[in-house]
């Protein structure tokens, strides 16, 4: 996705903060292309679930960063539509 829909990116700079981060490192334009390729794939409701437990996996250190995350549901997401 190449344009950040009107809005979302004040949302997170407005959201951020009050949650103790960073607005600067949401990676919003690669959540937006990782949830869109699970909502296609799986089923769109499983977008922002995914979103969610990559979260969780990056805060709890399951997962080494964010870009390891992404690829990895992405690959999921690929292999649940070629196994549906």
């Amino acid at each position: 996705m190449s344009e950040i829909p009107e809005g979302l990116q004040e949302w997170v700079e407005f959201a951020a903060p009050q949650l103790g981060l960073d607005a600067a490192v949401v990676p919003v334009n690669e959540l937006l292309g990782m949830t869109g390729v699970i909502a296609h794939s799986v089923v769109r409701p499983a977008a922002p679930i995914s979103a969610y437990l990559l979260g969780l996996a990056v805060g709890s250190g399951a997962i080494t960063s964010y870009e390891a995350g992404d690829a990895l549901l992405r690959e999921l997401a690929k292999a649940w539509e070629a196994n549906a």
